[in-house]
């Protein structure tokens, strides 16, 4: 086996080296390769695709894999496709599945972990406005985290809160103790600078994904007065300096036709922004602002906007709830990710604020065969319909089910309140969002049945041959 992963290790970075001498003019070549790679046609769908984009060079993803080349460090750059492709897709990967059978549990491809509950805005409807004593995942529980994680094959850290630039020395020190991973932060951007932005490009491993909740007047209202200006000092720092990041966008009932808009997309774009994570607002703890869960219609007008800028934009989009079609569901759980809070409660979902694991007493291998992240294991996908992926926003009594079935406690820092609780809030929007995802969903499979129709008759030739 590591045989075969040297090998495989050493033909991507050649593929890596050969593409960075000249992208433009190679990478039709290395498509040429990997067409001989892929004898038995496994992925003759993914390559056509691959193929049409990088021969349309008006093509907006043909733009976006361009741009990695005008846009970002070298350094970075190589350092990165590295750590997702090989460690983190690759050779992660393989070590998930080999772990996933042994231990028969779920075992993540991301971790998610917050390093501080402290965060130095107090936006509406956040939890993280709510933490009185400040609560922190020590570094040396964090490094412990990611050299266990490593160990299942993990390679992915994200860092949420919290702000956790509040602890960006040690964020730093991370980066530099795991050069093999990939790590992400969620921040609110205010505390990027200059000092901090020669940090990334040293380490070169970290990737911010900066929170904004559209134009100035939609982000201020929610985060506080400057904040926007501060995140737009923040992107041109990181512009400036040849590094990459994203966007995190929350839409809810006040801002989702901004956060949806052609202008806010052309906005990021044009301040450099090379992805975009869409989250609808959840409405966490006792203090949660209801109001600002966004409507079905809202929903299903961001299901639509995100796939046609999908067709447009140069920028790559994930809708955490919408694009459970592509990922087969609710993906937390650690089948695909989980998250660890600053109190070091291992959770199912940075959303779902419920544990009975703690970092500090388990180990991971330990916290994914628990009660309730088997309890995700043995009933995901929550639902056939994967536009409602979600055991409390799109299925609120599934969540219920599962927590009181494992014994888990509410981790919320504050108000804590019982899954039922926090279920019963969502119910009202499952039962609006319901028939509209019906709808698409059936349209959805609809047209994948036409396709797999056409690509049949195409692949028969019988027309063409007149018989």
């Amino acid at each position: 086996m590591a045989l075969i992963e040297n090998m495989e290790t050493l033909a991507v970075k050649t593929a890596i080296g050969y593409l960075n001498k000249n992208p433009e003019r190679n990478l039709p070549k290395l498509m040429e390769w990997f067409d001989r790679f892929d004898r038995r046609d496994t992925l003759k769908k993914e390559r056509d695709a691959v193929r049409t984009i990088i021969h349309d060079k008006n093509n907006n993803w043909y733009k976006l894999i361009m741009s990695l080349w005008t846009d970002i460090d070298a350094g970075v750059r190589n350092r990165l496709f590295e750590n997702f492709i090989i460690n983190g897709c690759l050779l992660g990967y393989q070590r998930q599945v080999e772990n996933k059978t042994k231990y028969n549990c779920n075992v993540p491809w991301a971790i998610l972990l917050d390093p501080t509950s402290a965060c130095n805005l107090h936006c509406t409807g956040c939890w993280a406005a709510e933490y009185g004593n400040h609560m922190n995942l020590i570094y040396e529980e964090m490094d412990d985290i990611v050299t266990q994680g490593v160990e299942l094959g993990t390679y992915v850290y994200l860092f949420t809160g919290g702000e956790p630039l509040v602890r960006k020395t040690d964020i730093i020190r991370l980066c530099e103790a795991h050069p093999d991973c990939v790590f992400s932060t969620f921040t609110n951007g205010t505390l990027i600078d200059e000092a901090f932005a020669n940090e990334i490009l040293r380490v070169k491993n970290f990737i911010p994904a900066i929170s904004i909740e559209g134009f100035e007047k939609a982000t201020d209202s929610r985060r506080g007065d400057g904040t926007y200006q501060k995140i737009m000092r923040a992107m041109s720092i990181l512009k400036e300096h040849k590094l990459p990041f994203g966007i995190s966008c929350c839409y809810t009932s006040a801002n989702a036709e901004v956060i949806g808009s052609e202008s806010y997309f052309d906005s990021m774009i044009e301040m450099g922004a090379k992805f975009a994570w869409m989250f609808t607002y959840m409405p966490v703890g006792k203090g949660a602002v209801t109001e600002l869960m966004a409507t079905a219609k809202q929903r299903e007008m961001m299901y639509h906007k995100i796939r046609e800028y999908r067709h447009t934009k140069p920028i790559f989009t994930v809708d955490f709830w919408n694009d459970g079609e592509y990922v087969g569901g609710c993906i937390a759980g650690g089948r695909s990710y989980c998250h660890i809070n600053a109190n070091g409660d291992i959770e199912p979902c940075a959303f779902i604020h419920y544990s009975d694991s703690n970092i500090r007493e388990k180990t991971l291998l330990e916290a994914y065969q628990s009660a309730l992240f088997m309890g995700y294991h043995d009933n995901q996908p929550w639902n056939d319909n994967m536009l409602r992926p979600c055991p409390v926003l799109d299925n609120p009594v599934r969540l219920t089910e599962v927590v009181e079935k494992a014994g888990a406690r509410s981790t919320d820092y504050q108000n804590m309140e019982s899954a039922k609780e926090f279920s019963d809030k969502c119910v009202e929007n499952a039962e609006k969002w319901a028939p509209v995802a019906e709808r698409l969903w059936d349209e959805t499979q609809e047209t994948k049945r036409l396709s797999k129709e056409a690509d049949a008759c195409t692949a028969c030739g019988r027309c063409a041959s007149g018989r």
